[in-house]
């Protein structure tokens, strides 16, 4: 019993991290735009399926330009679609973003099929890792890794670069920025950018973890959510934290009673929703309330 509680405790941190790239983006992108990107999963997906191609077509060192691809079609989505959003009541940005997630789905089933594409790790990558009561696979660690160094430099970047704090200054207060004389609907346009290639990256590690369907973007979309609900808005601690906890939650739930594990997260969200309201590690956000 300890063995199974210590590896699928491990396998819930690979799934949470996940999800932590995916509600970081997401976060991000809310934050600083103020729009309810629903589409935000369907770039998840979108990332998937631009890896298996690279993949197919050059062999997996190319699969690193996916999430580069997606972030360049994020961008050309928001200057044509989402920049008419902003200032706009949050219901319309909702179901605008909610057309555009259908509309993505539709192009994929189109472009390369509504069955699955089987996607497996690099060879280098295929085995066992067994250490003591752990069991899990290289590949489950290769992703723990990856996603550890691309949050780290997530971190740097917006710490202690000066683009960086441009965008923590613009989610609190764009109009203050756009005084200073900095462009900002082209910083609109690259944190927009920036959100999808996130959530592609997250797609490209997901891949040879999860069947790569069009499906894949519901599976993404709803723990992001939850995420940035426990963790609270445009807190980068928080999503970290709180996509860790749901990733448990759901592996460990997996493991007693697997039917309740989509539950799981859910009631989690629920439990810290009565503590506080803002999340994890809300704070008070002016420009929303």
């Amino acid at each position: 019993m300890l063995d199974a509680l210590v590896s699928q405790t491990a396998n819930g941190l690979v799934l949470g991290f996940i999800y932590v790239l995916i509600a970081v983006g997401l976060s991000i992108t809310f934050g600083l735009l103020g729009v309810i990107n629903f589409a935000h999963g369907a770039f998840f997906a979108l990332g998937a399926y631009v890896a298996w191609q690279m993949y197919q077509v050059f062999g997996w060192p190319a699969v690193v330009l996916a999430p580069p691809i997606v972030g360049l079609v994020g961008m050309a989505v928001e200057v044509t679609i989402i920049r008419r959003l902003y200032g706009k009541e949050p219901l319309l940005s909702l179901i605008v973003t909610f057309a555009l997630a259908l509309l993505i789905e539709a192009l994929i089933r189109f472009v390369w099929g509504a069955d699955g594409k089987p996607f497996n790790p690099p060879p280098v990558l295929v085995g066992i890792v067994e250490a003591g009561p752990l069991l899990i696979t290289t590949y489950r660690v290769a992703v723990l890794v990856a996603t550890t160094a691309t949050l780290l430099g997530l971190w740097v970047f917006l710490a202690f670069t000066p683009y960086g704090r441009i965008l923590r200054a613009g989610s609190r207060d764009p109009e203050m920025v756009e005084l200073l004389g900095i462009n900002l609907p082209r910083v609109l346009t690259a944190v927009f950018g920036l959100g999808c290639g996130l959530a592609a990256i997250a797609g490209v590690l997901a891949a040879p973890l999860w069947t790569v369907s069009p499906s894949m973007a519901a599976s993404a979309v709803m723990p992001a959510f939850v995420v940035v609900a426990i963790g609270g808005l445009g807190s980068f601690r928080g999503a970290v934290v709180a996509g860790l906890a749901v990733g448990v939650v759901m592996s460990l739930t997996i493991q007693f009673k697997a039917e309740a594990a989509a539950a799981s997260m859910y009631a989690l969200m629920f439990a810290v929703m009565l503590l506080r309201p803002r999340g994890l590690f809300g704070e008070r956000w002016e420009r929303f309330e």
